[in-house]
């Protein structure tokens, strides 16, 4: 339009531009995750013995080829997923051999590190399969009761096994172990999604109001409360205290996520308060491990030496700021479970809090990378199960890292990735398949719109 003889032109639309997909982003971490882990294990050799483990460059080439063959099943069938996702994966997976390995020196006669590499072997296996094999994670969906059956299976089957340091949380059959409650939470997880995207709208709005929380009906609520009550009533028959408080951790955060209602949250924190302290008294086994909690130096005042979590709590204060060096710790002293519930203690006496930051900050990225997807994600299923694969990685790292530091009252889990458990790491590996799997959704759902 011309005035006074200027010519005025109306700003043309920004075209719209295609979601770079970030693959040499994700392999130039990768290979950075690989280094820093092949440089860990050199560094444990150097502090004890004074040389190279022999078996640095057979280590460095077996994680480096799994991590590049999980990255090109990505780059061929999830070409738009989060670059973070399986870099975290294979530092964290990586870092947590190095730390097995170490523990390993102090006990020549228990050698850990070899099978915890078949473990994760098989994880990245499973990773590349559910990558490659599931085209769209909405085909889940259709299999959610299929998933529920599997999950309450695969929970009772330890309770016709002999319980190992009193819990009934393994299957052991000819020196094979097992811990089925670890594939089960992802079975549960894509159930719960499931369900509450399929109900959400009556779980939201139908029913009776009570005070600020929408009540909904029986009939909608019904089930998935029975399944829930039921998975952890095994539970806590098995004495599995910290996998049924995950569980409870999911099914609440799904319900506010599928409803946004607030007042779930808040019930939800009412129930666990007072089963918590229901058990902490009915429940020896657990009463004996709130007392370590209240008093963890009870055992030392009494001359029989530190317990298990006050080694820990000194492991943790001789690291320090910057640590110990990797190698050149105690925290072996902790006993039994080193290598699996307590081996957060290795991490914070020789990596130090600067170590042990660096180590959180990649679990919350991976969870925040995780809860970023389900956000950005317009299938209510979709969401609710990145949010919930998400969440799962969450709550158990902090009911771990609680656990170890006497945040909390200890509860037997494995630290994801890091501690020794072949069942938890392949469904660590499976958990963040299925997070690249939908985190490919979400970018790809922008560039379809923008070809339209």
């Amino acid at each position: 339009m011309t005035n006074a003889g200027t010519t005025v032109t109306a700003d043309l639309p920004t075209p719209a531009v295609r979601l770079p997909r970030r693959r040499g982003i994700e392999l130039t971490l990768i290979v950075v995750a690989v280094l820093l882990s092949v440089y860990g294990y050199c560094a444990v050799g150097l502090a004890k013995n004074g040389t190279v483990p022999p078996g640095a460059a057979g280590y460095g080439a077996g994680l480096g080829v799994l991590a590049l063959l999980a990255h090109i099943a990505v780059r061929l069938r999830a070409p738009y997923a989060d670059p973070l996702l399986l870099p975290i994966g294979v530092l964290l997976n990586g870092l947590g051999l190095v730390l097995i390995y170490r523990l390993d020196l102090e006990t020549p006669g228990d050698r850990a590190a070899p099978t915890q590499l078949v473990w994760s072997t098989l994880g990245v296996t499973l990773f590349i399969v559910v990558v490659l094999a599931l085209r769209d994670h909405r085909v889940l969906q259709r299999y959610a009761y299929v998933c529920v059956a599997a999950a309450l299976a695969l929970l009772t089957l330890p309770v016709f096994f002999p319980a190992v340091n009193g819990a009934r949380i393994w299957i052991r059959i000819a020196g094979f172990s097992i811990q089925p409650g670890e594939f089960a939470k992802v079975l549960l997880a894509i159930f719960f999604a499931a369900y509450l995207a399929a109900n959400r709208n009556a779980l939201a709005y139908a029913g009776r109001r009570v005070w600020r929380l929408q009540l909904p009906t029986g009939r909608v609520l019904g089930p998935i409360v029975a399944i829930w009550l039921l998975s952890v009533g095994v539970l806590v028959l098995e004495r599995d205290l910290g996998t049924s408080l995950l569980f409870f951790g999911l099914f609440v955060t799904l319900l506010y996520v599928a409803t946004g209602r607030t007042g779930w949250i808040a019930v939800g924190l009412l129930l666990a308060a007072l089963g918590a302290v229901a058990v902490g008294r009915l429940e020896p086994h657990v009463h004996s491990r709130v007392l370590d909690w209240l008093h963890p130096f009870a055992s030392i005042d009494a001359g029989q030496g530190p317990n298990q979590l006050a080694q820990s709590l000194f492991a943790f204060a001789a690291g320090g700021m910057l640590g110990t060096g990797l190698g050149l710790g105690h925290s072996i002293l902790i006993g039994f479970a080193a290598k699996s519930d307590f081996i957060l203690a290795t991490a914070g006496e020789e990596l130090g809090l600067a170590g042990l930051s660096a180590i959180f900050i990649l679990y919350g990225l991976l969870v925040e990378r995780g809860y970023r997807a389900g956000l950005a994600l317009r299938d209510p299923f979709g969401r609710l199960l990145a949010v919930g694969l998400a969440s799962i990685v969450a709550l158990q790292v902090f009911v771990i890292a609680g656990g170890v530091t006497g945040l909390i009252p200890l509860t037997g889990m494995a630290m994801p990735f890091l501690a020794q458990g072949g069942s938890s790491v392949v469904t660590n590996w499976a958990i963040v398949a299925l997070l690249i799997r939908v985190s490919d959704s979400a970018r790809r759902q922008y560039d379809i719109e923008v070809a339209a």
